[in-house]
Parts: C-alpha cells; structure tokens; sequence
C-alpha cells in the first residue's frame, strides 16, 4: 500500500477515512455545499485494460459528495446529525489512467427540509499538480469566497478533461 496523507483544508469526517487517506486525497476547498478535491491515480488503482477503475472515479466522486454535504464546522444543535447519500448515479465520460491528476468539485445544488441534491464533476489531467489552474468555481484573490460558483464553469476554467459527472442526492439522519 502506498503511504498517503491528506493535506488542505481539514474537515472532521476525513479524521478516520481510511480509504480517502489509501486513495491520497487532497482537498483543495471546502465550503457551505462546496468541495473541490484532488488525487493522482496510481497502479492499483487501475482495472484490467490499464485505466482507471470505475469503484476508484465513484469512490473519489463519493468523497467530494460527502465534504460538500457536510458543514466543515456545525451550527449549534446539528451535532448530532450527519448527511449521507440517499441514492447516486455517475456517467463515465471518458477514461481516465496512470499518473493523471484528478479533481473533483462538488456543488450543491437545491436542499429541502432534510434532502438535498448535488453535482460533482471530475477532470482528469496530465499537468502536474501544482500546475493545475484553480477549481471551477473557487475563490480568486478578485473574487470573495462568499460568492456561489456557476452551474457550469467556462471550459478554460475547468480543471482538465471532464471524464466523469456524478449526482448525488443527500438525506441528513441522526448521528449514531
């Protein structure tokens, strides 16, 4: 197994996320509905025609769902609630492989009462990491981070090759 940390802004449902912590999951931001994260797909990662698993996109769609859903910090009298998927669906656009950067970003886009649904896209790129433009959707030094990002980024935004879309939809139940 290789040896991953989670680095970026910290959020108390990573604290013992062991698979978010194997698949090396970085978060980039995290905000009211709002989550953009990272990893880079390793070997083991990979199914039997030497692309990226499905499980792995899902997974990695998965957790960018669950940091969006779930306050970073909890209003008073919602400690004991939590959020989690009440169904999902993911469209495979295209394929994704070795060594390529991941980024996931995660946007709310309706809640109700207990319900919510969310969007989350994932783009898969060559470029190094650190050479990654900022996330759709993410504050700029010219842009506050109060501000809601769009439905859908213009394409010179975006974080690399779109290659999979996820929709989520969310239940908040008491915490056991």
């Amino acid at each position: 197994m290789a040896e991953t940390t989670l680095s970026g802004p910290t959020h108390q449902i990573l604290e013992n996320d062991y698979a978010s912590e194997w698949m090396g999951i970085e978060v980039l931001a995290i905000s009211d509905g709002h989550a953009t994260i990272r990893m880079t797909l390793r070997q083991e990662m990979l199914n039997g025609f030497g692309m990226a698993h499905g499980g792995m996109i899902f997974a990695f769609g998965d957790t960018a769902f669950a940091l969006a859903c779930n306050p970073a910090v909890q209003a008073p009298g919602e400690e004991n609630s939590i959020t989690v998927a009440s169904g999902v669906d993911i469209n495979f656009l295209k394929p994704a492989f070795r060594g390529q950067v991941l980024t996931a970003v995660a946007d709310r886009r309706s809640s109700a009462g207990r319900s919510g649904l969310y969007d989350i896209q994932i783009f898969a790129t060559d470029a190094q990491p650190d050479a990654a433009p900022s996330p759709a959707g993410q504050p700029t030094p010219a842009q506050p981070s109060s501000a809601q990002p769009s439905s859908i980024p213009p394409r010179s935004a975006q974080p690399g090759e779109l290659i999979a879309e996820f929709r989520g939809r969310s239940r908040t139940i008491p915490k056991k």
